[in-house]
């Protein structure tokens, strides 16, 4: 039995399930106008009036709409989600998708197709120095391209805009957030680009997100000069990102929460796996690639990786991928690029056996070394690019490929690379490209999708595929530095699910030279340390396991089975990033408490500071009193006053212990 719902009657449509409620009253013209957000669990209401100003409306002008077909159907719609409410409301040229999930504070809508025409500018205000009290109106006549509108009482809200960035080649500062307390004194209008928006009143800590589901700003085929509106008391999301092309518009989600910053990340991972359901023999896997030690695809071959599948059974690895080389075709990373003409774009084109076995290296094909790997209990993953030519023009050749690794060879781990998104027909084809294998293959395929670079889906764009494959880091360029990995992972983990993230860590034996005696250089850390700081997320050991020192691996292959053991309840959890931002010389780590309620875990790192002791404030849950378990790590944890207290003798050391409660 669903707690979901959504009636249409007499020109009103409401929706929720047990924890929130939105209502659109529909005008003699057809268009929506929001009545309600109400946080059944705050016990809540969001809108203080009804807007002017409708909600989805379309770029173009618009054309009236009368009876509505109203259509609700139940039950799981990809192979990945969990079960929703799946919404329609259609008339004409109009037409509008709404989503209720069971277990999400949140509601999901989206314009479906509706008149398009270029968005109109809407105008900026400026200061004259004339006091007239009155601020300039917006006239809801000369409006286009509105995703949500509505009316708030601001005294007291905070709003926060997050900006999370990609490309991660280039930028290594990845989350940025800005704030603004709206009141009466504040700016009249603010105006920002972006994917995500919070507002919470600082008094009681309720608030509500707007989640714009697509790429970044930057790669958004379709630009939208502002994302979000807010003047006083009210509240504008624009840009569908519909063109002529593609005459859908991006999803937008509302989410509500209370509990402060806590809440607000608990909301935010909960609608994540919604869209992605964690599966414990499927997810959080421990994947090594040998990519990492800078051999490419040089030292590929099936004595190699039979080497790799081996080494990887002592360490723990859970799957054993091969990067880019595996395949016949030559691409433009090869280090036979230059003497054979390396493309990075139209595989298909450049030979029609692309994706077959590389004949050289694999003469038998890989099915040996999947076979290796299957006899210790390890998937096999391969490297992949789709064919970005011509807007993906090949998505559905790429996808069969995909699919008959899967059923052929039980390939069932699949890094993307190499996207070109550069088009709304072009995301469109890749998400089909996505949710035909997806759906092929019943779930079992994992796409890690590459954000290093190019135009890609991002954070946001496509958040059912699979895990966000972060950064490529090299110790050989002096690049890879564990201070700002950890970093990267307790930023991102207040608003991204942290097993949504394939987070690094490297051979710290390679090339210690290049960094001399720097206190945070790789080699200054234990292995351990360097796997506990991403083992929260779904890890990945970026390196050649056949190279690893002895040492190396007789510090991890120990963590890494407790690990093993605890990671389902810790990745089923909600993980908070506890103690200061990362930076080399913090107390820091992450608070989980798990999904049943009796049990958490903390991973608290001392990084090079000057004391043996810290105290980090813990999260409301894990307040009470508990007993600690020390799982891993070297150290002390004490509970106590809302706090934890920890003593680790040595720098750049950590503890884990789980905390059972009552």
């Amino acid at each position: 039995m669903t707690t979901t719902y959504a009636t249409y009657e007499n020109g009103t449509l409401t929706l929720g399930n047990g924890l929130i409620e939105r209502v659109f009253v529909v005008d003699g013209e057809g268009r929506l106008f929001a009545k309600r957000v109400f946080d059944k669990v705050a016990r809540r209401e969001w809108v203080a009036k009804p807007s002017a100003i409708a909600a989805l409306l379309p770029s173009g002008a618009w054309e009236a709409a009368r009876d509505y077909a109203f259509e609700a159907t139940f039950g799981r719609h990809g192979a990945v989600c969990e079960e929703s409410l799946r919404v329609t409301l259609t008339s004409g040229s109009v037409a509008y998708a709404f989503e209720i999930f069971e277990k999400s504070a949140s509601v999901t809508q989206r314009l479906v197709r509706g008149p398009l025409a270029e968005a109109g500018a809407i105008e900026q205000m400026h200061a004259s120095g004339i006091e007239t009290g009155a601020w300039p109106k917006l006239d809801p006549a000369t409006l286009r391209d509105v995703v949500d509108a509505f009316v708030i009482q601001p005294l007291h809200l905070n709003l926060t805009a997050v900006e999370l960035c990609d490309q991660t080649d280039l930028h290594d500062n990845l989350v940025f957030e800005r704030e603004y307390l709206l009141h009466p004194a504040a700016e009249p209008l603010i105006t920002l680009r972006g994917n995500l928006f919070v507002f919470e009143d600082r008094m009681t800590g309720d608030g509500f997100m707007l989640l714009k589901e697509a790429p970044l700003p930057h790669a958004r085929p379709q630009q939208t000069a502002i994302d979000l509106r807010v003047q006083w008391d009210l509240v504008l999301l624009l840009g569908h990102g519909a063109d002529a092309q593609v005459a859908s518009g991006y999803a937008m989600t509302l989410l509500t929460y209370s509990g402060g910053v806590t809440g607000r990340t608990a909301a935010l991972h909960q609608y994540q796996r919604c869209l992605r359901r964690y599966e414990t023999p499927r997810d959080g896997r421990f994947v090594s690639n040998t990519w990492g030690d800078r051999n490419k695809d040089g030292r590929l071959s099936e004595s190699f990786m039979l080497q790799e599948v081996a080494a990887g059974a002592k360490l723990g690895v859970d799957v054993v991928q091969i990067d880019d080389g595996w395949q016949r075709g030559v691409t433009s990373n090869s280090v036979k690029a230059q003497q054979a003409g390396g493309v990075w774009s139209g595989f298909w084109a450049a030979d029609s056996n692309f994706w077959t076995h590389h004949a050289e290296r694999f003469p038998r094909g890989v099915e040996p070394v999947i076979a290796a790997a299957r006899e210790r209990g390890m998937h096999f993953g391969l490297w992949f690019a789709p064919d970005s030519s011509h807007d993906f023009a090949n998505f559905e050749r790429d996808a069969e490929q995909i699919l008959k690794l899967h059923r052929e060879k039980g390939v069932n781990y699949i890094k993307i690379d190499g996207v070109k998104a550069h088009s709304r027909l072009g995301e469109m084809r890749l998400r089909k490209f996505f949710d035909l294998v997806l759906e092929g293959s019943k779930g079992a395929v994992v796409f890690d999708l590459d954000v290093t670079a190019e135009v890609r889906p991002g954070y946001w764009g496509m958040m059912h595929a699979g895990p966000i494959f972060l950064e490529n880091r090299y110790s050989d360029w002096q690049r890879y530095w564990p201070h700002a990995t950890l970093k990267n992972l307790w930023e991102l983990s207040w608003y991204v699910d942290p097993a949504r993230l394939r987070m690094e860590f490297l051979n710290n034996a390679r090339n210690g030279e290049k960094y001399g005696e720097d206190p945070l250089a790789p080699g200054a850390y234990g292995a351990d340390y360097l796997f506990a700081s991403i083992m929260l997320a779904s890890p990945l050991g970026w390196f050649e396991v056949s190279n690893l020192p002895g040492e190396f691996v007789g510090k991890v292959a120990p963590l890494v089975a407790k690990w093993r053991e605890h990671r389902a309840a810790m990745h089923t959890g909600w993980t908070v990033p506890i103690g200061e931002r990362p930076d080399g010389t913090k107390f820091t780590g992450f608070a989980t408490r798990c999904a049943d309620g009796r049990s958490g875990y903390v991973l608290i790192f001392r990084e090079v500071t000057k004391g043996v002791e810290g105290t980090l404030a813990l999260p409301e849950w894990a307040k009470g009193a508990a007993r600690v378990e020390i799982l891993g790590g070297e150290g002390t944890v004490v509970l106590g006053d809302g706090c934890a207290r920890v003593r680790m003798c040595e720098p750049r050391s950590f503890v884990w212990a789980k905390l059972i409660f009552g």
